[in-house]
């Protein structure tokens, strides 16, 4: 058990004991609760399905745009960590659209597959970037 509770939103979130204690669920049950709602009943799938296809395009274009030019002394690519968010936000609108019910067995592989070759490509990229380890 971690701090001895058996419920996350029982934890002690601000350290202090009596009155003045704050728990994980005075500080984040509602939001859970409205997230929670959201992702399964509310969330706008065709405006799903559009972010989707926006964020893989802008994480590709981002990623074309950040190569290294062939005139360019530098091989280094500049647009690693952009390109990188959109892939975060095709796979998190992946799992609401997979959450919604929206996306069939067949299609849930293609979309798997689809954010899973952005990040692929936004690995190869990270390792041409100095924290990637490319010395320039």
């Amino acid at each position: 058990y971690v701090q001895g509770v058996d419920n996350v939103y029982d934890l002690n979130f601000n350290g202090r004991e009596g009155a003045e204690k704050v728990t994980y669920g005075d500080v984040f049950l509602q939001a859970e609760q409205e997230y929670s709602r959201h992702n399964f009943e509310f969330a706008n799938t065709a405006m799903l399905l559009r972010h989707f296809e926006d964020a893989e395009a802008e994480c590709k274009a981002l990623l074309a745009a950040g190569q290294p030019a062939s005139n360019d002394n530098s091989p280094m690519h500049k647009l690693v960590f952009p390109a990188y968010d959109q892939c975060i936000k095709a796979s998190h609108v992946f799992n609401l659209l997979d959450a919604r019910g929206v996306i069939s067995v067949t299609e849930r592989q293609s979309y798997i597959l689809r954010v899973r070759n952005l990040a692929k490509a936004c690995g190869e990229a990270f390792l041409l970037t100095r924290a990637g380890g490319l010395a320039a």
